[in-house]
C-alpha cells in the first residue's frame, strides 16, 4: 500500500492489525509490532527528508 511517494506500508503476515512503514530502498522507518502505537506523521515525514 502507497503511504507516500517515498514510503510504503507493509502488513505483517500474521499479525492482524500491525504493519511496517518503508522507505523506496527497503529500509524500515516504522514498525507498530515493535513500538505498540501508530505513527504521527510528522515522524514518517521526518525520516524521508
Amino acid at each position: 500500500m502507497k503511504a507516500h511517494n517515498g514510503a510504503d506500508v507493509q502488513l505483517l503476515s500474521g499479525k492482524r492489525g500491525e504493519f511496517s512503514v518503508v522507505n523506496a530502498a527497503g529500509d524500515k522507518l516504522w514498525d507498530k509490532f515493535e513500538t505498540g502505537r501508530f505513527p504521527e506523521h510528522a515522524e514518517v515525514l521526518s525520516q524521508l527528508s
